[in-house]
């Protein structure tokens, strides 16, 4: 009987699971959405991570040190265009600094928090910016701190201080959003542009409408920017919003005045251990929203 030359056989299909064509297909987009869910959770089980502490602001803002060399080369340009967009720089990089000190506080306080996982964790977009400010706060106090970046085709390249097992890269918006809310205690809102607002109006909907199980605090730094951006009496007289739906955030003006509200914030809802639990009750083990 004559032998098959194996060498004439096809070769065998592709796993499903190790097919690029399958995987990066319409079809297999369940499964990339799926792997943007469950692979910064194992990453978050793994570094110990229990909740974390949101930090939003402008891409664009730069460090003092930055923002005054880029006025330095702005001086010696013609275009008055470029030289205002250098002084603007240089005035809003004080909110640079005040996210770099708030986080550092911050985190110097957490880290000294007994508990078995890691608390109130400073996290980003994992960008330049402010984003860069609070990531670089929260190394200086010498923690952990946590990076979710997404494609882009402009601004958006991680930061040198994220902790790099922490340092996340996901290609869909939504569940971006999704790790920014599930694991959040509280929101800092720096001022900044459409992202910004479009972050602080997601979460103050969401506490409004009482989807989350949890507190949340929300500070929103700097009354000069957004009493110029957002009059929020405005809503309240036309009847957009209740009178109590201002109780939902905080106006601060100073890192401390942030950081105290936050300490204090954080310790009465989310530090209480004496809470007297259910029969039954679960804690859970990273987060918890209502169904």
């Amino acid at each position: 009987m004559k032998k098959t030359d194996s060498k004439n056989h096809e070769e065998s299909a592709p796993l499903a699971y190790e097919n690029p064509s399958f995987l990066n297909s319409p079809d297999g987009r369940i499964l990339r959405i799926m792997s943007e869910y469950v692979e910064p959770l194992a990453r978050f089980r793994r570094e110990q991570i229990q909740d974390t502490v949101v930090f939003f602001g402008s891409a664009r803002f730069h460090s003092l040190s930055d923002a005054n060399s880029v006025l330095e080369r702005a001086h010696l340009s013609n275009e008055d265009g470029k030289r205002k967009l250098a002084e603007a720089g240089v005035q809003m990089a004080r909110y640079y600094e005040d996210a770099r000190k708030m986080a550092f506080l911050l985190s110097e306080w957490a880290a000294h928090i007994p508990a078995r996982r890691r608390r109130f964790v400073v996290t980003t977009g994992g960008g330049p910016g402010i984003m860069e400010a609070a990531n670089r706060g929260a190394r200086e106090a010498g923690a952990k701190t946590i990076g979710l970046n997404i494609r882009l085709p402009f601004e958006q390249y991680p930061n040198p201080y994220i902790t790099p097992a922490l340092n996340f890269d996901f290609h869909y918006f939504f569940m971006r959003k999704f790790w920014f809310a599930y694991l959040a205690k509280a929101l800092v809102i720096f001022p900044g542009g459409f992202g910004t607002l479009d972050e602080l109006f997601e979460i103050l909907t969401l506490a409004q409408t009482r989807k989350l199980a949890k507190k949340i605090l929300v500070v929103i730094y700097g009354r000069e920017y957004w009493d110029r951006l957002i009059n929020f009496n405005t809503m309240v007289e036309a009847g957009a919003i209740a009178a109590e739906d201002l109780e939902l955030f905080k106006i601060v003006d100073s890192p401390e005045e942030g950081y105290e509200y936050l300490r204090e914030g954080l310790t009465k809802h989310h530090l209480d251990e004496e809470r007297p639990r259910r029969a039954g009750e679960v804690v859970p083990e990273i987060a918890k929203t209502n169904p």
